[in-house]
């Protein structure tokens, strides 16, 4: 994964979480948006998506 591809889901998931607890989306949306924002965040700290591996998607730029 790259490091725009990291900083991008780290921005997304940033904006979901204060999104959910500001209130602002709740209920069974929230929840979703924040597994979603909890799921950005960690694959963006391990560096690895388990869906681009079936894809053959690289996000690192190519030496």
């Amino acid at each position: 994964m790259g490091s725009i591809d990291k900083i991008i889901r780290l921005i997304l998931a940033a904006s979901i979480a204060v999104l959910y607890f500001t209130g602002t989306v709740s209920g069974t949306v929230g929840l979703v948006l924040l597994i979603l924002a909890v799921v950005f965040f960690l694959t963006s700290l391990v560096s690895f998506c388990p869906l681009y591996a079936p894809f053959g998607i690289s996000t690192r730029p190519k030496k």
